[in-house]
């Protein structure tokens, strides 16, 4: 052993071993092994302790249950007196204690070994051996502050001085002084700039150790991706098989390269395809992070153990009106906060901005130190958000729709099997693997709210948000819900929950309280919430809420000994001035490919409809054989001498107001229908274009069918001219197509509609009433060309420009009588018998129904994610 290398005494059960730096130790099941250990959890050999050259370190053997330090899994971590190594389970499994030698415990491993008796075991810092604070918050008394009495007004202004405490608010009890502040350490230090003991470099998940190391050197190409060809391999399906390299520069410098990945590459939270990185960047793939420190890169892999906290967030609204006041709060990895609030007091407002979907106007939400909405292109991706409708699809079965969005979300290179894996995975999970194949509309209401959750958990997102999830169901299914929602948060997940129901407060680690008006009323934790407001039931506080709409909750909360334990340290660090980051966001999959998911997922949803299925067929038959009603003894031909075929007109009027109506009404619900789960794939990478393409391409093969049926069923006792103007011996096909294009811009129209409204119920007044201008504007009914304003207007109207096609071919203009009686000899411009004026009808009607797809293309950025719309 060379002088001044420290011996390592490790404790399992009892037993000691006193470590020799010239030999490595393995550790397992494995009878041969060094250290053996008698549990399940444990692999066969699962670990190695050795020495470097410069200090001790245990190493993961690629173990199945892994190796963990303070409850984060690890590959490679320094050792020394006073770490504590979990194998097999970060909270139960066997605890291996290290220790200094008698012979080696200098002054150098004092403070660790006194600290190890304490039993305030930490494992050793990189380079330093010296002891890691705990990772990213404050436990220690010493670091609160002093609480004071909340009815200490403040100095200037407070809320005594402008308010009277509202009836039966009794002063409440002190709060146990053994339960301190749950504040971030590095609160302190702005996002991005670097926090004290990390020397000099920035923040990456708090001040946690590296997950590994990996040796870089001059010359040499690392590769990151899934594959295992790749020399640094990723398991991590938000990676792309071939992600990005490591590439060393001419001048020893080193660069990250993009290789065309499907979710990106980031830098400092920012997209790239191409950058030198240095000693201050944070390259982030996937859910790993990387930092090159000298000659070797750290990597962090983010497993959902994150700190989350929001400072003065402030919303205002046009008009200066401010519906959410300077809101601060912050938590700890691993837990379960709760939102409740009477109606207006900016629950809903506040996840938009804690999410990134509409950021707050002041103010900063930091994920692990990390500023969300100025890294909001790759921390999205950590996100989970389950809003309050159902995210998926109710007709399909489970199984099936986790399918669809695994398609959509994982990379275009995802093996299937990989993602079959992965919701296996997530069926066994949440308990629904018994309900996989069942459809998602035959489960109780706390099934398919387990369903949206699943959803989201396919990504592995550490930070998870809920929008009233128990909102209708009964007490029982109330109580499942939040107890899934703390099972998740015990997982090593951070869950808030915005609710209503004050049941199963008891299971949350945090409550948030907010107050009408935007601001908070409290924060803390859940059983001293009451005792705080001096009521004996939640009833009795939103009727205060109610009742003393005036009164300053605020600063009633801000004067609190709450304050000063659970919010003061976060409340003081003044915000950044960010501006949100608005992103292109990157397709998980190809646009071709999202297209044909979409398209599938579409077909899939209409197939398992048989109501809608068989209204499909029903309503142009029906359509079409009303207009086989109208007697007609000249049919469509040419009229006798001094006679008109009036009844021709008639028809066609018909026949075009049925496919006006047929078109419309396919089309007039689907996006309204779908709204929150546009919203929420619009967020992770779904494409506008091709989701709007997808219901045009599937809708439009729908309508064209039922323009078939229409035309079918009235022209089948009808007498056609003989040959027409395009397609000489099939007149029949000419008509039929016009009345097609008609059906298709009308269903164009019907999206039209279905983005503009809010909601489903009023999709059907206004399908009834386009259907009734599209009557009154065809040109049949009364006389419209030369008519100055209505002429013009009726140009528009897709009704016009189908109706004009149909006469074109029929030669209406010859046999129906004239519009104008006093002009017998004037006619309709657009019915003049020759193939170009056809072409130009149905041209016309097509234009009409591009431009309502531009439409509903820049309707639906009113319903995305404000912080990505382009």
């Amino acid at each position: 052993m060379g002088h001044g290398v420290p011996e390592l005494v490790l404790e399992l059960n009892g037993q000691t071993w006193t470590l020799d730096p010239s030999r490595s130790y393995t550790l397992g099941r494995d009878p041969q092994g060094d250290v053996v250990l008698e549990d399940a959890r444990v692999s066969w050999r699962h670990a190695i302790v050795r020495w470097s050259g410069r200090s001790w370190v245990i190493e993961d053997q690629g173990s199945t249950n892994g190796t963990f330090v303070q409850g984060q899994r690890v590959h490679q971590m320094e050792v020394g007196p006073g770490s504590a190594v979990h194998l097999g389970n970060a909270a139960d499994g066997p605890r291996l204690m290290f220790g200094a030698a008698a012979a080696a415990s200098g002054d150098l491993y004092s403070a660790q070994t006194a600290l190890a008796a304490q039993g305030q075991a930490q494992p050793v810092q990189h380079q330093q051996h010296q002891q890691q604070p705990a990772a990213g918050w404050a436990h220690q008394a010493a670091q609160a502050p002093q609480p004071q009495a909340y009815q200490q007004p403040p100095q200037q202004g407070g809320w005594q001085q402008q308010h009277q405490q509202p009836p039966h608010a009794q002063q409440h009890a002190q709060p146990p002084q053994h339960q301190q502040p749950h504040i971030p350490q590095q609160a302190a230090a702005p996002a991005g700039q670097p926090a004290a003991g990390t020397g000099g470099a920035p923040p990456v998940y708090g001040d946690r150790s590296p997950t590994s190391f990996h040796q870089m050197a001059v010359g040499r190409v690392m590769r990151i991706g899934r594959a295992l060809e790749n020399e640094l391999v990723v398991a991590d399906l938000q990676v792309s098989r071939h992600h990005a390299e490591f590439r060393a520069t001419g001048d020893g410098r080193f660069e990250i390269v993009d290789l065309g990945s499907h979710n990106g590459t980031y830098v400092n939270g920012q997209p790239v395809s191409r950058q030198i990185i240095g000693p201050q960047d944070i390259v982030g793939v996937g859910h790993s992070t990387f930092r090159l420190v000298g000659d070797r890169l750290e990597e962090f892999v983010d497993t959902g153990d994150v700190s989350f906290s929001a400072r003065h967030l402030t919303v205002t609204v046009d008009g200066g009106k401010q519906i959410l006041k300077d809101v601060s709060f912050g938590v700890p990895e691993k837990s379960l906060i709760a939102v409740i609030g009477p109606s207006g007091s900016g629950k809903s407002t506040l996840l938009k901005a804690l999410t990134g979907y509409r950021p707050a106007n002041q103010g900063d939400v930091l994920y692990d130190n990390r500023n969300l909405y100025k890294q909001f292109a790759e921390l999205r991706q950590r996100i989970g958000l389950v809003p309050q409708d159902d995210i998926l699809h109710k007709e399909l079965s489970v199984r099936k729709a986790l399918r669809y969005a695994a398609k959509l979300r994982f990379p275009g290179d995802t093996a299937p099997a990989e993602r079959e894996a992965r919701i296996d995975e997530v069926l066994r999970e949440l308990k629904l693997d018994i309900h996989k194949d069942k459809k998602v509309t035959s489960l109780s209401g706390g099934q398919r709210k387990r369903v949206s959750v699943a959803l989201e958990l396919l990504t592995k997102p550490s930070l998870i948000f809920l929008d009233e999830p128990t909102s209708g169901l009964d007490p029982g299914m109330d109580r499942d819900v939040m107890q899934l929602l703390r099972g998740l948060a015990d997982d090593g997940r951070t869950v808030l929950v915005v609710t209503h129901s004050v049941a199963e407060l008891a299971l949350c680690d945090k409550l948030l309280v907010m107050a009408p008006g935007g601001s908070v009323a409290y924060f803390g934790p859940p059983e001293e919430a009451l005792n705080f407001f001096g009521y004996e039931t939640w009833a009795d506080v939103f009727s205060a809420f109610e009742n003393y709409r005036d009164y300053d909750w605020a600063g009633r909360w801000k004067g609190s000994q709450h304050y000063q334990m659970y919010a003061a340290d976060i409340d003081a660090v003044a915000p950044q001035q960010v501006t949100p980051q608005v992103v292109k966001p990157p397709k998980p999959q190809s646009w071709g490919s999202q297209l044909w998911t979409l398209m599938r997922r579409y077909c899939s949803v209409i197939a398992s409809d048989r109501g809608f299925l068989a209204l499909m067929v029903i309503l142009p038959a029906v359509l079409g054989g009303v207009s086989c009603v109208i007697p007609s003894d000249f049919g469509l031909g040419a009229p006798a001498r001094g006679h008109f075929n009036q009844d021709a007109g008639t028809i066609m009027l018909i026949l075009a107001v049925g496919m006006c109506f047929s078109g419309a009404a396919n089309s007039v619900r689907e996006l309204i229908k779908e709204r929150v789960i546009y919203e929420r794939e619009r967020a992770v990478g779904l494409s506008r274009s091709a989701y709007l393409m997808s219901k045009v391409i599937v809708l439009g093969v729908i309508t064209a069918f039922q323009g078939v049926i229409i035309c079918a069923i009235g022209f089948s006792v009808r007498k056609l001219p003989e040959t027409g103007l395009i397609v000489k011996n099939a007149p029949a096909v000419e008509l039929c197509l016009m009345i097609i294009a008609l059906g298709i811009t009308s269903m164009m129209i019907g999206l039209v509609i279905s983005s503009l409204v809010k909601t489903a119920e009023k999709t059907m007044p206004l399908l009834v009433m386009y259907a009734i201008v599209q009557v009154v504007f065809t040109g049949i009914m009364f006389k419209i060309y030369n008519s100055p304003g209505i002429e013009q207007f009726a140009w528009l109207m897709p009704s016009r420009w189908a109706v004009a096609g149909t006469a074109t071919t029929l030669d209406l203009s010859h046999i129906m009588a004239p519009m104008d009686r006093s002009n017998p000899t004037s006619t309709d411009q657009l019915w003049q018998h020759t193939a170009g004026q056809w072409s130009i009808d149905l041209v016309v009607l097509l234009l009409l129904g591009v431009a309502c797809g531009f439409a509903v293309a820049r309707l639906l950025r009113r319903h995305e994610p404000e912080v990505m719309r382009k």
